[in-house]
């Protein structure tokens, strides 16, 4: 997919996304319009379409292979390994910039992924690093603390850090999300 999932019924940044009958997203600074422009950013539970709960428990038991969580019929979200399958493709000679969009985020977009500086939902309700940085999670809990960590990757607009298969982060921040095609 190359642009950031946007889904669901905004509700406020200082609320977690905790009803289970609906997807819920976050609009950067509560405004709609960025929405439209970077897409929605997802508490992991909601991303994977788990009752809420799961942003502050194990939910191991729960992920399946090719889990689709809220991506729609026919894909499924994205993965560590998709990312490096995106990274290194051939025709992407650019590297992490050839990830990024030339729409302000600093890239070539060689790859034809479209990464947007979509910033992120904090902990605490608030946003930041609109334009600098996209954060994304992926289906997989963290063992650091499987109830309140899972894996994440992220892009910078100004370095080309590479995502690690070990990098984390907290359940209950808003992050992008992207899914990939389910292959026939």
């Amino acid at each position: 997919m190359a642009e950031n999932l946007n889904i669901g019924e905004m509700v406020l940044g200082e609320n977690d996304q905790n009803d289970d009958s609906k997807i819920e997203r976050y609009c950067y600074n509560n405004d709609t319009t960025k929405c439209d422009e970077f897409g929605g950013l997802y508490q992991w539970a909601e991303m994977m379409q788990l009752p809420s709960r799961c942003n502050t428990e194990s939910c191991a038991d729960l992920i399946q292979p090719n889990h689709q969580g809220i991506c729609p019929d026919g894909w499924r979200l994205f993965t560590y390994e998709d990312y490096i399958v995106v990274r290194t493709a051939e025709g992407n000679d650019d590297g992490i910039k050839g990830l990024r969009s030339m729409h302000g985020f600093s890239g070539t977009n060689s790859s034809g992924f479209s990464l947007t500086g979509a910033g992120q939902r904090t902990k605490k309700g608030g946003f930041d690093r609109l334009k600098k940085t996209v954060y994304w999670f992926y289906p997989q809990e963290h063992e650091y603390d499987e109830k309140l960590y899972v894996r994440n990757g992220y892009i910078s607009a100004v370095t080309d850090h590479t995502p690690s298969a070990d990098d984390g982060d907290e359940k209950v921040f808003g992050f992008s999300v992207r899914c990939t095609k389910l292959e026939e």
